[in-house]
């Protein structure tokens, strides 16, 4: 499937799963840590400056935002995790809805898991991972923020990380949301995951027996 990342528009900001739209396109998730750079990618691979909100205050975002991109596909901006200054309540809902959404989501083709190169492997971040893993969740990792270190840190930066997460440097890709770097091969990456669920999702539906008629 061929997407035009250009031909996208904000769909709904959804506080619970009864609000989700309709599972009727694949769907991809977006994923990291507050103000790791999240939105930032988003508008780079969707060629806008501000069509995903990139907010002053790390873990304002409470929802799940959908975009719908050419009518074929939706992307979804997940809450940022990990902020301290979010009160414990709204932690736990968040917590709740992204899980369930993430778990019970059929047409849930994979979830982008973007991290600061720049820094060490947090915790939390390793336990999604790990948690994407027992739950046979398809993901991809994306090392982002590559304009901010010099090109001699990248290996030792991107390696590093690897080897926390215990990946290949096949199983993720290095991104900039300043200079576009990355943005092809995150959009190739991408339509694979997206044909792959698009795949099993077709299989599913025809192995389902029909509703009888009453």
């Amino acid at each position: 499937m061929t997407i035009n990342y250009s031909e996208v528009e904000f769909l709904i900001s959804a506080y619970a799963l009864k609000q989700l739209p309709p599972a009727e396109y694949p769907e991809i998730a977006f994923a990291g840590r507050s103000n790791v750079g999240k939105s930032s990618l988003m508008n780079r691979l969707l060629n806008r400056k501000g069509l995903v909100k990139v907010s002053a205050k790390p873990g304002k975002t409470q929802s799940l935002n959908y975009f719908t991109v050419n009518n074929a596909l939706y992307l979804v901006d997940l809450p940022g995790y990990g902020y301290a200054k979010v009160p414990k309540a709204v932690k736990g809902m968040w917590q709740g809805l992204i899980s369930d959404y993430i778990e019970t989501r059929k047409t849930l083709c994979c979830v982008v898991v973007i991290l600061d190169i720049r820094h060490p492997l947090k915790d939390l971040d390793l336990e999604l991972v790990n948690w994407l893993r027992e739950s046979v969740v398809p993901y991809l990792l994306v090392y982002t923020k590559l304009d901010k270190i010099s090109r001699g840190q990248r290996q030792q930066h991107a390696s590093s990380l690897d080897a926390g997460l215990r990946v290949s440097p096949s199983e993720r890709l290095l991104f900039s949301a300043q200079t576009g770097e990355g943005k092809e091969e995150l959009i190739s990456r991408l339509a694979k995951f997206i044909d792959a669920g698009s795949r099993e999702h077709a299989t599913e539906s025809a192995d389902r027996p029909e509703a009888p008629i009453s």
